[in-house]
């Protein structure tokens, strides 16, 4: 059978019956929104995390931009950022009325470069928005020395990082915020959309809470009507929350998976003219993805299918050159790291239930694969 990249299905199948059970248990209680699924998940996913608080919403989109209006990014503001990453960074930027404002990567991690960052700060410059990309933690030392510096808000995306840390400190104790994704193909994936601000600022924590449901708050009067800002619908509901409280209980099981096939992956491949992902000493990486660089990618790729090995580009393209993007006024050439880095990288099968006989597979697949493509 064929080695897939990512494989929610037998996460799903391994724990049917508590996932059977969670489910039935909403169903049974008919309490479908804002219910104690999810007031539980927040405490519980923050405690991970290391942060005081967490506000669940029904996207990772959506708490990247709840995140930056509630610590005060708004129209004509700037905010510095990757172009090597998911859209959503950007697009929740826009959506708040901000402008990106592009730095390039570190092409050993693939995370804003710091130096960069600085050299991009104008009197406009607002907040900074870093991605922990891969699963390996952004420079949140230097970042924060450099926001503290300029009087910056910072906010994470750690879509791709449940779990991870920076200098042994989780990833809810860096910056105004950060924020999850629980897409079903994420470290802890729900089995639908959800997402969540995390914070240690009470002030950002009520106003994200406020910002989820309509804007609703407290303002003197019955608050089920009152509202104090023009808000979002954006709840998680209680069948995800169950779920991903059910898959919380073996994150830590499942990221030290990860990390023993990133192991296994590094040692056998060793040697090959490719680069393989760096783990940096201060950062415990969790390896949603094991991404790879090659010269000559879109070969490598096409060997692996033909062995029946999955594999995926993330991503292929940098945001600053995307069609929708182009009013932003960046070329060609303007962020070569990031360039250079989707032209090249390859992400390997990586999957906590990935058998050991499978990474074996991969392993040899690549080896052959390479050895053929290299003259």
């Amino acid at each position: 059978m064929p080695i897939p990249t990512v494989n929610p299905k037998a996460q799903n199948l391994a724990l049917k019956d508590e996932l059977s059970a969670a489910v039935q248990s909403v169903l049974d209680s008919g309490s479908f929104v804002l219910g104690p699924n999810g007031a539980v998940l927040e405490a519980e996913v923050s405690a991970v995390c290391e942060a005081n608080y967490g506000v669940a919403v029904n996207s990772g989109t959506d708490a990247l931009v709840i995140a930056l209006a509630a610590v005060g990014v708004g129209p004509g503001d700037e905010v510095i950022t990757t172009p090597f990453t998911f859209v959503a960074t950007t697009e929740a930027i826009m959506i708040v009325g901000g402008k990106p404002v592009y730095a390039d990567i570190d092409p050993s991690d693939f995370n804003l470069d710091p130096a960069q960052v600085e050299r991009k700060i104008t009197a406009k410059t607002r907040a900074i928005l870093p991605v922990h990309l891969y699963g390996q933690c952004a420079d949140a030392t230097r970042l924060g020395e450099i926001a503290s510096r300029h009087g910056l808000k910072v906010v994470y995306d750690g879509a791709q990082a449940i779990g991870s840390a920076h200098r042994r400190r989780g990833i809810g104790a860096y910056g105004d915020a950060s924020t999850l994704s629980f897409y079903p193909t994420k470290n802890l994936g729900g089995c639908g959309d959800g997402g969540m601000v995390l914070t240690n600022s009470e002030e950002v924590f009520r106003l994200a809470r406020s910002l989820r449901f309509h804007g609703q708050g407290d303002i003197g009067r019955d608050s089920t009507y009152a509202y104090e800002h023009v808000g979002y619908c954006s709840r998680l509901d209680e069948f995800q929350a169950a779920v991903l409280r059910v898959k919380l209980n073996h994150i830590r099981e499942w990221n030290e998976a990860r990390r023993s096939i990133a192991g296994r992956y590094i040692e056998a491949l060793t040697g090959l003219p490719l680069q393989l992902p760096v783990p940096l000493s201060e950062n415990y990486h969790i390896y949603h993805q094991f991404t790879i660089r090659y010269g000559k990618r879109n070969e490598l790729a096409a060997k692996l299918a033909e062995r029946g090995i999955g594999s995926k580009v993330f991503y292929p393209s940098p945001l600053h050159l995307e069609y929708a993007y182009k009013p932003l006024g960046y070329k060609q050439g303007d962020f070569p790291e990031a360039e250079r880095a989707a032209a090249e990288v390859l992400s390997l099968p990586m999957f906590p239930e990935l058998a050991s006989e499978d990474v074996d597979t991969v392993i040899a697949a690549v080896r052959e694969s390479v050895l053929e493509l290299e003259p």
